[in-house]
């Protein structure tokens, strides 16, 4: 198969699991909040930039960058799912607001987007490791590379996978709000892992948000060498948007690339 092949592939299959996140819309925003340290922390990124220029992988119903377009940058947001756009445009408050959103994968990016234009692109929430090919994989850090503007950043957010023996189960912290619980467990079977996540809201049946998906583990040394092949050449690690240490114990990665 050949790598144009492949990437069609893969988009076909991709768009086909983030249908199932349909089934999560309505709590997404309070099971996935943005908090005050990870303002802070795109606060301090972009802070040199009148205006910064943002992109976002995977930005869900896009509550970090109404955020960011109120403060006046100038931010794009990239999704597949269809209903999770929508959600974000209905958002939109202001007709001049410098403000868009695209239906497309990570995968399609680097053909429709600027070169070498955003001063910060973000890939957040364990995005990343839905690309289960190392093929791919490195496409999107080269890919990331080609779209970063000079001296601009790559912030990348997942679980610390480190933490956790890979051949065998293991269930992810469990991400919840006053009234949905979001449940993460991941089955390793051939060498590989899948994930499915149940979304549990109070006085009702527990559905399904995504069953059986593989996935790619992507840990910290994945990270390193993937940005290094890519062109960057400073990597830091931690373990929260407060930019605490990361830990071998910890939950995540915040990874700030240059």
């Amino acid at each position: 198969m050949t790598f144009e092949k492949l990437v069609k592939l893969k988009i076909v299959i991709y768009t086909i699991i983030m249908e199932y996140i349909n089934n999560i819309i309505e709590y997404y925003d309070e099971l996935y909040t943005v908090t005050a340290s990870q303002k802070k922390l795109f606060e301090d990124l972009t802070k040199n930039y009148l205006p910064a220029k943002v992109l976002r992988v995977g930005c869900g119903t896009g509550s970090l960058e109404h955020w960011l377009s109120k403060n006046g940058h100038d931010v794009t947001g990239i999704e597949t799912n269809q209903e999770m756009l929508e959600t974000a445009n209905r958002r939109r408050r202001f007709p001049n607001m410098a403000l868009r959103f695209f239906q497309m994968s990570s995968l399609e990016m680097v053909r429709f987007l600027g070169k070498g234009f955003y001063n910060v692109i973000s890939c957040l929430n364990n995005e990343l490791i839905f690309r289960n090919d190392e093929i791919l994989l490195r496409k999107f850090f080269f890919d990331c590379k080609t779209l970063v503007a000079e001296k601009g950043v790559v912030v990348l957010n997942l679980t610390n996978f480190d933490k956790y023996d890979l051949n065998k189960d293991f269930a992810l912290p469990v991400r919840e709000s006053i009234r949905s619980k979001l449940i993460t467990n991941i089955s390793s079977r051939d060498g590989k892992l899948f994930l499915n996540q149940t979304l549990e809201h109070y006085g009702k049946k527990p559905i399904a948000v995504l069953r059986d998906v593989e996935i790619s583990p992507v840990s910290k040394a994945d990270i390193e060498r993937f940005a290094k092949e890519a062109g960057f050449s400073d990597i830091q690690f931690y373990g929260d948007w407060d930019l605490s240490p990361l830990t071998e114990k910890g939950d995540n990665i915040v990874a700030i690339i240059k």
